[in-house]
Formats: C-alpha cells, sequence, structure tokens
C-alpha cells in the first residue's frame, strides 16, 4: 500500500521561504518520478514541479520558476519542495503526487498515487 505524507506547510510571509516534505512508502522510492501539484480554493489542480527517478530532470511550472526547487533524497524516501520568494498567490493546499513511471511529467494523470496535501498561506 503507498503511503504519501506531506508536511511543513504553514503560515509564511509573503517575501519568505518554506520547506515541504512528502514521505513516501509502499514502493521502491527510486523507481519513480515524483511531483508537487496545488489547488487553491475555487481553482483546479494545477503542476508545480515535478523530478525524475533520479533528480537528473526536473519541471517547473512557470509561476514558480526560479523561487521553487524540488528534490529528491532517495536513501530516505522523501521528497521536497524549497518554497522561495512565496507570493500570496502560491497560497493552497500543496500535493505531493508519485508518477507511474520514472519519467518527470507535468500531467496529473502521469501520477498513480497522491499524498493528502499540506495546506501554504501566506501572509501580505
Amino acid at each position: 500500500q503507498v503511503q504519501l505524507v506531506e508536511s511543513g506547510g504553514g503560515l509564511v510571509q509573503a517575501g519568505g521561504s518554506l520547506r515541504l516534505s512528502c514521505a513516501a512508502s509502499g514502493r521502491t522510492f527510486s523507481n519513480y518520478a515524483m511531483g508537487w501539484f496545488r489547488q487553491a480554493p475555487g481553482k483546479e489542480r494545477e503542476f508545480v514541479a515535478a523530478i525524475s527517478w533520479g533528480g537528473r530532470n526536473t519541471f517547473y511550472a512557470d509561476s514558480v520558476k526560479g523561487r521553487f526547487t524540488i528534490s529528491r533524497d532517495n536513501a530516505k524516501s522523501t521528497l521536497y519542495l524549497q518554497m522561495n520568494a512565496v507570493k500570496p498567490e502560491d497560497m493552497a493546499v500543496y500535493y505531493c503526487a508519485q508518477g507511474r513511471t520514472s519519467l518527470a511529467d507535468t500531467r496529473a494523470r502521469e501520477y498513480a498515487y497522491w499524498g493528502q496535501g499540506t495546506q501554504v498561506t501566506v501572509s501580505s
């Protein structure tokens, strides 16, 4: 049974930083791509960042490029999202997702398992 548990969300001031973590279990973590998605109230879920199985390939949404960094520690089966220069429009529930394959992808349908999400609130 695959479990993805996000942590690290909370309240951050605009311009500040936050690091999200996602602890994975149930499948060999290093075999699969991982991604972060987010959903703000009244909006559809959107892609944030993705990373391939070994971390060599990463993709970012244009809205977070240069501010957010996705990374992974395969030895710890953990995914990270470093969020810097946070903006009010970054406020959302952030979801960790595990891919169907080892290849990073921006499309939600290419992810087989999802976490419960962690709330990020940005104060301006």
